[in-house]
């Protein structure tokens, strides 16, 4: 990897598990075992490489809509998760954070992520933010709610309200802003993920399924960022 800039927040849409397993004939759940040794590869990786954040799509709103079986599968992936790789997040040094709605998740899992946040949030090195249960315009939508009756019960002021205000009320609150979108698989779309907060991140797409997505692939993203002049709206 060559000595260049490193973005403070990278966020990962990682995609492709399912056609990994099915062009190599194998279950889905195949798949996403396999994508869970990417995942604590990469983190480890932007650990190593001083990144202060990094955010994971793991389970979007719309995912519900997938066979029952293969989500119970997903959730004892999770439930798995939470529990051996957020232990070895704490030993070194790394906090744990979740970003999303928390129904309809299992109550079991819900209190697991409780745990997790609670458990590391002293540590100072890496923040890993999972997504899940996340859809960005219900987010916004919420975030309006929410804002509303602020308005409404006179705690905030509409003349007030400016992006500042708004951001306060979104999951991410308190998470500055990615600078490096990373889509894995060829595809090339956002899929209702971090839209405002994705207003000036840099996008990559990798042609490559997320249990392909090596640290390499990982440092190639992170060259080819910091080859590009981020200018925000300016000359």
């Amino acid at each position: 990897m060559q000595e260049t800039r490193i973005p403070k927040h990278v966020a990962i849409i990682m995609d492709g598990n399912g056609r990994w397993a099915k062009e190599r004939s194998l279950p889905r759940s195949y798949g996403h075992r396999e994508g869970v040794k990417r995942v604590k590869d990469i983190v480890k990786a932007a650990a190593g490489l001083g990144i202060d954040f990094i955010t994971l799509f793991a389970f979007s709103s719309e995912n519900w809509k997938r066979p029952k079986k293969e989500i119970d599968m997903l959730m004892r992936y999770l439930d798995y998760f939470l529990i051996r790789e957020v232990r070895d997040m704490h030993k070194n040094n790394i906090r744990f954070m979740v970003v999303g709605a928390g129904s309809p998740l299992p109550k079991g899992v819900q209190n697991k992520i409780k745990e997790a946040e609670l458990k590391t949030r002293h540590n100072t090195g890496l923040t890993v933010v999972l997504a899940l249960n996340y859809g960005s315009r219900q987010e916004i939508a919420e975030a309006s709610k929410r804002l509303a009756r602020d308005v409404l019960s006179g705690r905030v002021n509409p003349e007030s309200i400016d992006t500042e205000v708004f951001s306060r009320y979104l999951y991410t609150f308190g998470i500055p802003d990615p600078d490096l979108l990373i889509r894995t698989s060829g595809e090339m779309r956002i899929s209702n993920f971090l839209l405002w907060q994705l207003s000036y991140a840099e996008l990559y797409f990798a042609r490559k399924l997320w249990p392909d997505f090596k640290v390499q692939d990982f440092k190639r993203a992170l060259d080819e960022y910091g080859a590009r002049e981020r200018r925000f709206g300016g000359v």
